[in-house]
């Protein structure tokens, strides 16, 4: 068995994760993969609480502000470049870090995906364009006529899975289905997952809290500064959409902020509800760093 391990610390997002995952990375003198799908994108640093200047000295992180916002990004890529890192990173230590609360790149990491194709500048465009003037349901109708197996299981609700899938289906000629594998990835390295959790009501002060901390940090002004990209996938993204909304003139600032709050909570409750599907997942509870260690090794 190799002596290789890659510690996932996971959980919902305002639990905890990375005042603790600094802690454990200092004592193994190792960096953090940051997990977080949004994080990547260097003018989201409020929104989506990513790691401050200081907590970067402290510990390296990647995967933190690497993208801009228009960047095409997703989860094979994702999955992709952390592999190639992980190469790098275990020839100088046992032990490698990866940290975030975004489930499908953690599940990328974690069991692999499916080999489907990159999609191009013109098809990615032409669809975004499509979505704009035709609506959800118009696209979500042509995928039941192109792909009716991937429309029986995919989320219906949300615009990235319905464009994506009909993205491959238009640039391939083949149905999404087709690039479906599911085949779980071996790798050369033990994973211990970690899940972090805390009693809901906790939880939900907390991230009540963090929502109030972001408005003064200067949330408002952040997202001010996206409206003209305020149609780009990675804006689709609590406590942006929701501003936009405020600018719109649709709610008042109070709403606005209450609708952040509410719609963190919910983000939170489906993260729970996905990793909780993992029986290979550890649970703690974030303060408890010594047990977590202890699990470790």
């Amino acid at each position: 068995m190799s002596t290789k391990q890659l510690i996932v610390i996971t959980g919902p997002t305002a639990v905890g994760k990375t005042d603790l995952c600094i802690q454990i990375a200092q004592r193994l003198g190792i960096p953090i993969i940051n997990a977080d799908s949004r994080q990547l994108f260097r003018e989201l640093k409020i929104g989506t609480a990513s790691p401050t200047a200081e907590q970067q000295q402290r510990v390296k992180h990647y995967f933190v502000g690497t993208l801009s916002i228009g960047d095409y990004y997703s989860a094979s890529m994702y999955e992709q470049e952390v592999t190639g890192l992980l190469k790098e990173l275990f020839k100088n230590s046992d032990y490698a870090l990866l940290s975030g609360g975004s489930m499908m790149y953690v599940d990328a990491v974690c069991n692999g995906i499916d080999d489907i194709p990159t999609v191009d500048d013109v098809t990615r465009a032409t669809l975004k364009r499509r979505l704009a003037e035709e609506g959800l349901e118009a696209l979500v109708a042509e995928l039941k006529q192109l792909d009716p197996e991937h429309y029986e299981v995919v989320d219906r609700q949300n615009p990235r899975r319905v464009v994506h899938a009909l993205e491959i289906c238009h640039m391939t000629g083949k149905t999404y289905t087709s690039f479906r594998k599911a085949v779980k990835r071996q790798h050369p390295f033990r994973i211990v997952k970690i899940g972090l959790n805390r009693e809901r009501e906790e939880l939900y002060h907390r991230i009540n809290l963090r929502v109030e901390q972001m408005m003064k940090e200067g949330l408002i002004e952040e997202a001010k500064s996206m409206l003209p990209y305020r149609n780009e996938n990675a804006l689709n993204t609590v406590g942006y959409k929701e501003l936009f909304n405020y600018f719109d003139g649709i709610w008042d600032l109070e709403e606005a902020v209450e609708r952040i709050k509410g719609n963190t909570r919910r983000y939170a409750r489906k993260q729970l509800t996905w990793f909780k599907r993992d029986e290979q997942m550890r649970w703690f509870h974030p303060d408890n760093q010594e047990s977590i260690m202890n699990y470790i090794f």
